[in-house]
């Protein structure tokens, strides 16, 4: 298949989700390594929300690191995740992207309580 039409209709996918299904759910994007997911997510969160923060779990700091250690209260996930990334989170218009999640599975985890609070 070519790359272009794979991409184009990846976008759709995530558009979909966003406009359908991103107050209520989390979106997991699978594929081989190396075929552009990162790319196309960033691009996507780029041009459909206002602002957006990718955590890297494969270089992320100790202090974005820490913060997955209670996910009890979010209202300080958030402010320090902000303070952290120097990004300033829009209710239902920032989006943040877990890359690399394998390597740090308490963020799976915590997905689950991010999508709760429906922020």
């Amino acid at each position: 298949m070519d790359k272009f039409i794979f991409k184009r209709k990846s976008y759709k996918s995530l558009l979909e989700w966003k406009e359908k299904h991103s107050t209520r759910n989390a979106l997991l994007v699978k594929g081989a390594k190396g075929v552009g997911k990162t790319t196309l997510v960033k691009e996507f969160a780029k041009n459909e929300f206002k602002t957006y923060i990718l955590i890297d779990f494969k270089t992320a700091t100790k202090e974005i690191i820490s913060l997955f250690d209670d996910m009890q209260n979010l209202d300080w996930f958030f402010l320090k995740l902000q303070q952290f990334t120097h990004v300033r989170l829009y209710e239902h218009d920032s989006v943040i992207i877990f890359d690399e999640v394998e390597y740090f599975p308490r963020a799976r985890q915590a997905i689950k309580y991010l999508v709760a609070d429906g922020r």
